[in-house]
């Protein structure tokens, strides 16, 4: 049988409406990683023979490393993303087929709501390209996110379609580690970071709005707009005023003629 990565984009969107893509690709590896709804709280389930990493919120230099509650390390070579809700036929993918899809990459910077922010490259691929694949019907205008960690959230299919919106896989010329949301993160840099969800294993396709999981347990907007007032960036330093409602470039910062 021949590996996804093999077959033409065209012959695999076919598959993909068909309904074959799903039996194809699931041949590769066991059963598809989902979480039945926004209170799951299941990982993927450890290998017996494989230690995975307990990750945690760490004050790393440079890039600090914030997860919605502690949970072991997904096994990128068990993932499965599951692409489903209004689509003809639901999808298992694998970090081969997602790596396989059009890559874009560009530098932007991460702005967190407790204040800080950092920058990074970031490499992945465009909603347009998973559009191609699911095909969703015209009811749909949001797309669920479901997290190994039990987080979740939720933005609307024309907030993801803007360009600098990625699905990241790499991160600074790495593929993307395990502290920072492997196998797959969302990017999402004129937003705060809450809305850039990671470690995703489900994503599911919907005609309405989910409140994501901050806003129902504290003071944050379901829009996550990031507000006027001070930014602390970690790779350059000190206090900066930022204007807010839109993604935070300093001219002094790396994303200084990186764009």
């Amino acid at each position: 049988m021949p590996s996804p990565k093999t077959l033409s984009r065209r012959a695999f969107v076919r598959l993909a409406l068909g309904g074959t893509a799903a039996a194809l690709l699931q041949g590769c590896a066991p059963g598809a990683t989902r979480l039945a709804s926004p209170a799951a709280t299941g990982s993927p389930a450890a290998s017996p023979a494989v230690t995975r990493v307990l990750l945690r919120n760490e004050n790393r230099p440079g890039f600090y490393v914030r997860y919605f509650r502690p949970f072991q390390a997904v096994d990128a070579g068990q993932w499965r993303l599951t692409v489903e809700g209004l689509v003809p036929q639901p999808l298992s993918l694998s970090l081969a087929d997602i790596q396989a899809l059009p890559t874009v990459s560009q530098v932007s910077r991460m702005k967190c709501v407790e204040c800080w922010s950092a920058p990074a490259r970031w490499e992945g691929f465009h909603l347009r390209s998973l559009l191609e694949l699911a095909v969703p019907s015209e009811e749909a205008r949001w797309l669920h996110f479901y997290c190994a960690d039990g987080y979740y959230e939720s933005l609307s299919l024309t907030g993801l379609m803007r360009d600098r919106v990625l699905f990241v896989h790499h991160m600074n010329d790495e593929i993307l580690s395990e502290a920072y949301g492997a196998p797959l993160r969302l990017m999402v840099p004129y937003l705060y970071g809450y809305k850039s969800p990671k470690a995703i294993v489900r994503l599911v396709f919907a005609a309405e709005e989910l409140v994501g999981y901050w806003p129902t347990v504290g003071p944050y907007t379901q829009e996550g707009t990031i507000k006027r007032g001070q930014d602390h960036p970690l790779d350059l330093g000190g206090s900066r005023p930022i204007p807010g409602g839109s993604e935070i470039v300093y001219p002094d910062g790396i994303e200084s003629g990186t764009q």
